[in-house]
C-alpha cells in the first residue's frame, strides 16, 4: 500500500510537472518533497494503524476477563 501511494504521488507530480514552465531541476525538487510527504502520512497511518490494533487487543483482552 505504501509503495502504491508513493507511486502514485511521484507520478502526479511528473505529471504536473511537465505542464508547468518550470525547470526540469525545480520540478524534480517538487516531486520529491511530494514525495516524502506521502511517506510522512503512510507513516502516520501505519502508526494509528498500529495503535488501533495495540487498542483491539487491550479491548478483546479486557472483554474475556
Amino acid at each position: 500500500m505504501r509503495k502504491l501511494i508513493l507511486a502514485a504521488v511521484a507520478g502526479t507530480a511528473f505529471a504536473l510537472a511537465g505542464c508547468s514552465e518550470k525547470p526540469a531541476e525545480q520540478a524534480t525538487e517538487a516531486a520529491v518533497e511530494a514525495t516524502e510527504a506521502a511517506a510522512d502520512a503512510s507513516a502516520a497511518a501505519a502508526d494509528a494503524s498500529g495503535a488501533a490494533s495495540e487498542a483491539a487487543a487491550e479491548a478483546s483482552e479486557a472483554a474475556s476477563m
